[in-house]
């Protein structure tokens, strides 16, 4: 057969190539081949092959389809309301038996059944009965993930709590404005904690409060924490880019070995090596408003006119409040009109104060990085609602916090890691235009 077709493709070739060649003269060439090739074959022998073919039983089929499951399998993640029966009808389990076991067992009550946020897979069978259930979750940020598992056994249901190892992924995702960043990482799938990091990231070049336009759009490239292959926490944003009115705003994380031991944590970039750490944050809160500003006010209490020496941050009670820079704790406790209040001495002469706080979290002589948590928001001393009062202090002279902190310097890659930031920098610019291509989308 192999000679036979080679036999074919040559004459066929033959035949094209006289079509070609020959125009409307090659119609008798045409025909010879073809006769030709009827010859060829009316030579090549012809056998007959004859085998009896058996059936199998039909019973034992049907009896094998009778007894063959499907098991399906659904998952979901808990909320702070579930009940063993809620949560198993929501995953389409129907198991009064698988309920009971939920109800009774110590591993369920305190890790699964009540608490929010949870992700829970489930196995069934096709008549709606509870084979496997699994949850995972990570308690901590300390690189584990906890795994129950509630396994049907012939003996009944056991349970069985693991501690594991996270792994670390990558995704790459895109948006566009329409109404609001957390609006559009939504419509993009993206995690919050991603969309607070970007804010975070360009806050001293982009107000994300008043400047955003609709149709401004942003890539992104973060980190996953998994667990058995499902998302659990979101890690760090590796890469960035943030197109606002027309000006694009590029960011890369990158540990930086060839500056001091406080440079070793890393931070973000621009991808021709300048810093966008800045000595301070713009703001002690993530997301907040400024309700009174640093200039002369109509006090709410003093019922006066006076200058107002700092910023008051208008936010619920119980926002965390962050320190702008690294310092030590010069103060933390209460005092007269500041009410709770934390006081963080810097270099430079330079100190930061956090007043009216619901809660304090550090202590005097404690030292304390760029972006610690310090303290919540409240509404002690005096103070007429919650909200955050924040001052900041040169050589003891009181300075508008808004303009130090746009002002405060930021440090470029070292000449030791620079051709390591370059090379790294250039993938960064491909894996943003990968992810600019997928608009709206994302892709792990």
């Amino acid at each position: 057969m192999p000679e036979l077709l080679k036999n074919y493709q040559r004459q066929t070739l033959a035949v094209l190539a006289a079509l070609f060649l020959l125009g409307a003269g090659g119609a008798v060439a045409v025909a010879t081949a073809l006769s030709g090739l009827e010859a060829e074959q009316a030579r090549q022998p012809v056998s007959l092959v004859r085998e009896t073919v058996t059936p199998l039983p039909i019973k034992p089929q049907t009896l094998a389809l009778d007894a063959h499951r499907l098991n399906l399998f659904r998952s979901d993640i808990t909320r702070s309301t579930d009940t063993a029966e809620t949560l198993l009808r929501r995953l389409g389990v129907f198991d009064p038996a698988a309920a009971a076991f939920l109800r009774a067992d110590p591993l369920a009550q305190k890790h699964v059944l009540g608490r929010a946020n949870r992700m829970v897979v489930v196995e069934a069978e096709d008549n709606q009965s509870l084979q496997k259930l699994t949850a995972r979750w990570s308690p901590e940020d300390d690189g584990r993930f906890q795994r129950l598992t509630i396994l049907k056994t012939p003996q009944g249901f056991t349970s069985t709590l693991e501690g594991m190892p996270l792994t670390s992924a990558s995704r790459l995702a895109s948006g566009t404005i329409r109404t609001s960043l957390f609006a559009a990482t939504d419509d993009a799938r993206i995690p919050d904690a991603v969309a607070v990091q970007i804010a975070e990231i360009f806050s001293g070049d982009i107000d994300f409060h008043r400047a955003l336009r609709k149709g401004d759009r942003f890539t992104v490239e973060y980190e996953t924490l998994e667990g058995d292959g499902e998302a659990l926490r979101t890690g760090r944003v590796l890469s960035v880019e943030f197109v606002n009115a027309g000006k694009t705003y590029q960011a890369m994380w990158f540990k930086d070995t060839g500056m001091d031991d406080a440079s070793h944590r890393g931070g973000y970039y621009t991808l021709d090596g300048q810093s966008l750490r800045r000595a301070y944050l713009a703001s002690p809160l993530e997301f907040s408003r400024v309700t009174s500003g640093f200039k002369m006010r109509f006090h709410p209490i003093l019922q006066q006119w006076r200058a107002h020496l700092g910023v008051d941050y208008g936010a619920p009670a119980g926002t965390p409040v962050r320190t702008v820079g690294e310092g030590i704790v010069e103060f933390a406790g209460s005092q007269n009109g500041f009410g709770n209040v934390v006081f963080v001495k810097h270099r430079n002469q330079h100190t930061t104060v956090y007043a009216h706080l619901s809660k304090i979290s550090v202590k005097a002589g404690q030292n304390v990085s760029q972006g610690q948590t310090i303290g919540a928001v409240g509404s002690t001393g005096w103070a007429t609602g919650p909200h955050l009062h924040f001052e900041f202090r040169v050589n003891g002279v009181h300075k508008d916090p808004l303009t130090l902190a746009r002002q405060s310097e930021a440090v470029p890659v070292s000449a030791a890691a620079k051709p390591l930031f370059l090379k790294q920098a250039a993938a960064v610019r491909e894996q943003l235009s990968v992810a600019a291509s997928l608009q709206p989308s994302s892709v792990q």
